[in-house]
């Protein structure tokens, strides 16, 4: 994908296509990206860093793209351009500079890599891997991986009444 993806332009969102998720920077120029990586994650390391998915720090990184990329798949994705305005390319490389090499909270409802990116690029930090989940008035046997990194709360109602077993999700707003 790299001889098809055109050369990216200071400020445009990185979306790496890693095994099982994406992975997103921000190009910086003269080739390299800032990006947020776990304090082991070695770049390129592709599907052995699936569990940093799953870590509560992250480290500010200034890497070569193709360094990051290594052997997978990338676009240049400025998605919430229609949305909001970029801020100036020398800002952008401004804010973005700053914290490299600084420890950071990471949490993916809240605080992952894509809203690190967004946030750099237009102010705002948004991701759109996280979004609200439906409220469910039926049982639910299993919980898919995404449910984990949620927080909800179980209401069992009908006990006391002899009425049908029901549990009732409310999703709890997991973000301070």
């Amino acid at each position: 994908m790299r001889a098809s993806t055109p050369e990216p332009k200071v400020g445009d969102l990185i979306e790496i296509f890693r095994p099982f998720y994406r992975h997103w920077a921000i190009y910086v120029g003269d080739g390299y990206v800032v990006h947020l990586a776990p304090p082991s994650e070695v770049a390129g390391a592709g599907a052995a860093s699936v569990m940093s998915t799953l870590t509560e720090k992250a480290v500010v990184k200034k890497e070569l793209l193709y360094d990051v990329v290594g052997r997978d798949k990338y676009q240049i994705n400025n998605k919430h351009d229609d949305k909001y305005s970029p801020l100036p390319p020398s800002k952008i490389v401004q804010r973005a500079e700053e914290p490299v090499g600084q420890e950071l909270p990471y949490s993916l409802p809240c605080e992952n890599r894509e809203h690190f990116v967004n946030e750099l690029r237009y102010g705002v930090a948004r991701s759109d891997r996280v979004r609200p989940q439906p409220v469910s008035s039926a049982p639910r046997t299993s919980l898919s991986l995404n449910r984990l990194w949620q927080h909800i709360s179980v209401d069992w109602t009908g006990l006391e009444t002899g009425g049908t077993d029901k549990i009732k999700e409310q999703r709890q707003d997991p973000c301070p």
